[in-house]
Formats: C-alpha cells, structure tokens, sequence
C-alpha cells in the first residue's frame, strides 16, 4: 500500500475515533495533517483574541522544514497509536 493510501485511510480512521483525543493529541493530528497535505504553514499568524486558530497556527508552524512525505509517516504512526485509546 503506498504511503498516500495509508495516509488517507489514517485520515479516515481518525473520523471514527469514539474518545475524544485530548487537546494536544488534537493539535498534533492537526498539525501533522496539515503539514502532510499543505506543507509548510505559510499563512499569516491569527489575531490576538483568536486562541484556538493561534495553538493550530503554532502546532502547524512547530512542523515547519519536515516533508510532507515524513509527515505523512508520522501522522499514520500517530494514529496508530491513538487508535488503541480512543477506538
């Protein structure tokens, strides 16, 4: 199975998680997501009162320089991981 496939079928896995990850598990997946798909985060850092769109900007940016082929791989590691608390 090529990479992009587990990617993909990780992406999915995630949607059928019944626990809720915790907020830092949340960030990570989001950020290794974005990473994967997007690469480097190039967009301009949200506004002072927008907390949840500046900890998502963060976690993305704190991935910057990793390819997206190595972000791919640890976003399907990190599911797997997930999968066994919140399955």
């Amino acid at each position: 199975m090529s990479l992009d496939q587990q990617f993909n079928e990780a992406a999915e896995k995630v949607k059928t998680f019944t626990k809720r990850p915790s907020d830092q598990e949340l960030l990570e997946l989001y950020a290794l997501f974005k990473q994967a798909s997007v690469g480097d985060n190039t967009t301009e850092k949200p506004g002072m009162f927008d907390l949840k769109g500046k900890a998502k900007w963060q976690a993305w940016s704190d991935k910057k320089g990793i390819s997206q082929d190595a972000a791919k791989e640890a976003y399907v590691k990190f599911v797997e991981e997930l999968s066994a608390k919140c399955l």
